[in-house]
């Protein structure tokens, strides 16, 4: 979807979730940004309630690290998630099955699994959470390079002022593996997501698209976890956690998203 950009989108922050590794959920990531402390004993990877234990077993990262991102900021918002449409935004999608896709077809296509195959899919994060949560609201999943999250986020807003009161939106991505990490950086787990209200509780934001370029940022969270090819989300998550009153986003060559946060 295009924004005009002079044009400006605005929404109230009204939950967040994070999970990173080492930061378990947002209270853990604004301790670290104000204290430098990390959870001790930290899981290795999420483990969201909204699946029951045998299909977290199953499920890849990809999907754990969205849901838990995504259930936390409805919690966070006290929004029901049944009722939510969804933005669900990732740069690479799950680079782990796809070295496992690739590599099986080249040596025994026979072999291939189809749970895999089934998850292998840009939207099976976005599907599988419509299913956990019974969300028959609109799902949307999306990939724009390192400005997925940036271009996730306009989309989120362009929904909420053509018509939702209120959208989910949630970004992840995992590590690469195999040959694809020679080509596709991207280290350890890293995901993030905003319920984004018209009204109610909740600082303001106002994004617009401007002609610039926009780098990882260099606030804590940007430092631990700029490995990550979702880290182009950082500088909001580092401006949320210290209070501040503006980022910027990668969103395109020579493109940004200027975010301007205020609290009221």
């Amino acid at each position: 979807m295009g924004m005009d950009a002079n044009a400006a989108l605005e929404a109230r922050i009204a939950g967040i979730g994070f999970w990173a590794n080492g930061l378990p959920s947002w209270q853990a990531a604004r301790d670290f940004v104000t204290a430098g402390t990390l959870v001790e004993d930290a899981p290795r990877r999420p483990a969201p309630r909204l699946l029951a234990a045998n299909e977290r077993r199953r499920a890849p990262e990809t999907v754990l690290l969205a849901l838990e991102v995504a259930m936390a900021a409805c919690e966070d918002a006290g929004r029901d998630p049944r009722l939510l449409p969804s933005v669900f935004t990732s740069t690479h999608g799950d680079l782990a099955i796809t070295d496992y896709m690739a590599a099986t077809l080249a040596d025994d296509p026979r072999a291939l699994s189809p749970i895999r195959f089934h998850n292998s899919v840009h939207n099976a994060a976005a599907g599988y959470w419509t299913i956990g949560a019974g969300c028959m609201a609109a799902a949307t999943a999306i990939s724009a390079g390192p400005a997925s999250f940036a271009q996730g986020l306009v989309e989120a807003l362009a929904q909420l002022a053509a018509v939702e009161d209120a959208v989910l939106l949630a970004g992840y991505d995992v590590a690469a593996t195999g040959p694809l990490g020679a080509v596709t950086t991207s280290e350890g787990l890293l995901g993030g997501a905003l319920v984004l209200a018209r009204s109610g509780s909740g600082r303001l934001l106002r994004a617009a698209l401007v002609q610039s370029d926009a780098g990882r940022g260099d606030g804590a969270l940007a430092q631990r976890c700029g490995g990550n090819a979702m880290a182009p989300m950082l500088p909001l998550f580092d401006t949320l956690a210290t209070g501040g009153t503006s980022a910027l986003l990668q969103a395109g060559p020579g493109t940004a998203l200027r975010l301007e946060l205020a609290n009221d």
